[in-house]
Parts: C-alpha cells; structure tokens; sequence
C-alpha cells in the first residue's frame, strides 16, 4: 500500500467515525411515537404517584377538591398521617411481619430453589426427564386451596409466619429461569473442576454461583416483591392479629373497617383518614423502592440470558 493511500485512509477515518446515520422519514415517525408514547406511560404512572405522597402529607384543616390537593405548597404539607403510623404500635408490628417474611421467605426460596435449578441443568442426569415433568406438573394444575390449607395445618404451621412463605417457597416459574441460566454457563468449566476432585456441591458454589449473581440476584426480587406483597396466604394461615403483616393491615385501613385492636381509629385522630390511608400505601412501597435500584443493574441481564440460554 502506498503512502498517498494511508494518508487519504487516515484523513477519512474520522471522518467516518463522526459521519451520523441519516434515518428515514418513517423512522423519525417512529421514534415520535414511542418518544409519546413512553410520556404518556410516564405520566400515567407519576400522577397516581403523586397524587398518593400529596394526600398523605394532606394537614387536618385542608378545604377542597383532590385536585387542589395535588398541588398544596410545601409550607401546608402535614407529616400528621406519618407521625401517627410511626408511633403506632400496631403498624411497627404488622411492618415487622412482613420484614420477617419477607427475609426468611427469600432465604429460604434461594436455598431451595438454587440446588433445585442446578440440579435440572446436569446434563446427562438419570430420569431427568421424569424430574422435569415432577417439577412441570405443580405449575400446570394447581393443587387447590383445601389440599394447601389441610397439609399446612397437619404439620403445625398455622398462627405462624412460615406459613405465609413456605408453601410457595420454590417457584415453577424462577427455577425454570434459573436452570436455563446455569446450562449457558460453559460445560468446560464444571467437568474441569470435577476432574480437579470437586463434587457437585463445591462446583454449584465455587464455579456456577459465583458466576450467577446476575440471576441469583434478579429471582431473589421476584421473591422479595412476592412475599412483600402475600395477601391471600396471611390470610388463609394466620388468625392471630398480632401476626398480620402489612397487606392485611393495609387492607384493613384502605376499606375503613376492621382495624384490629393493634390499630385502633382513635389513634388517628390527629391526621385525616384518607391521609392514614396514602401514607399507609406509601410506607408500604418504600422498601421495594429502596431495593429495586440496587438490584437494577443485574435485572435484565439475569432475565434475558435465564430466558434465552439454553
């Protein structure tokens, strides 16, 4: 190649890295849509929002529409509704609950759940056809509430809180993401690490979960958010008022009846109903929040390569 031909590849090198790429008409048609599109969803989802925090810091002595509400100035804010949740017993205890099942429902589904996802993705393992369909069949055909509540009740766990996450602690669902995750994981390395004498509890941890935190991680939240947010098994399991998590709680708040004992109507008395109500809505989401950012980086990757790999 000659010096004339570098130079003039050199000079049109950057040129080509800055040149932009023209899109058609149709495609600037498209992104306005989407562009319109993604502020409507967003408007959709912060107005309910907003309109949720402005009630809940509504004072007592506020005149007029929901609408005026949403726009009170910081000065005519009332942390009323909060003073009287956090100082209630009652709340602390039924926000604790949940903290309880929501810890030990995680730790508990990740436990079962991970050898259970490994297992599935041994390659060449006997009759693994036959645990699949075992493992298939649950999710298909659901096996009743009655069943649930009598097995549960036979083996000494209602009135307490593992009632409320053991039943559902290993999800069809997430160990199928999970499997799929770990049989993209590089075959080589697993029969490397039996070669070098490990067994299949030391390669699981020394060689397939350090190299899954992405989807450890991302079935862990879909736990968390699943346990935070159990209603039905509280329900159905629980009799005991001072075991209620926060959803019956909530529940019992939103509908304006049947506050328990725990929570009695006197002692909102300095903070409007309907502010107990959004600040009892608002509290009950702040962990999910606080969570979700720090699991964000590992959600899609997790979700993607679960659910494509394999």
């Amino acid at each position: 190649m000659s010096e004339k031909t570098k130079k003039k590849q050199q000079h049109l090198k950057p040129q080509m890295q800055n040149a932009k790429v023209r899109l058609s008409t149709a495609d600037h048609t498209f992104n306005i849509i989407v562009n319109i599109f993604m502020v409507v969803i967003l408007i959709a989802i912060i107005l309910p929002l907003w309109s949720t925090i402005t009630l809940s810091f509504r004072p007592v002595d506020f005149i007029g529409s929901n609408l005026d509400g949403m726009f009170l100035p910081p000065w005519d804010w009332s942390t009323a509704a909060y003073e009287s949740l956090l100082g209630n017993d009652g709340f602390l205890m039924a926000f604790m609950n949940s903290f309880k099942i929501l810890i030990g429902g995680v730790v508990c589904a990740l436990i079962l759940t991970v050898p259970m996802a490994y297992v599935l993705s041994v390659q060449g393992l006997p009759g693994k056809k036959i645990i699949n369909m075992i493992v298939i069949i649950p999710y298909v055909f659901n096996v009743g509430m009655i069943p649930a509540y009598l097995l549960v009740k036979d083996i000494g766990l209602i009135n307490h809180l593992p009632a409320v996450f053991l039943p559902g602690a290993i999800s069809t669902y997430n160990c199928i993401i999970m499997r799929q995750f770990f049989v993209g994981i590089p075959n080589e390395l697993k029969e490397s690490a039996r070669i070098d004498g490990c067994t299949e509890l030391q390669v699981l941890f020394r060689i397939v979960l350090p190299l899954s935190k992405a989807i450890v991680m991302t079935i862990g939240l879909y736990y968390a958010v699943a346990f935070w947010n159990d209603f039905f098994n509280a329900m159905l399991y629980l009799n005991d008022s001072y075991l209620n998590p926060l959803p019956i709680l909530l529940r019992n708040i939103l509908i304006g009846s049947g506050m328990n004992e725990n929570l009695e109507v006197t002692a909102f008395a300095n903070a409007p109903i309907n502010a107990i109500k959004a600040a009892s809505v608002f509290m009950s989401a702040i962990p999910m929040v606080i969570a979700y950012p720090f699991i964000q980086k590992y959600f899609t990757k997790g979700t993607l390569l679960g659910s494509v790999k394999g």
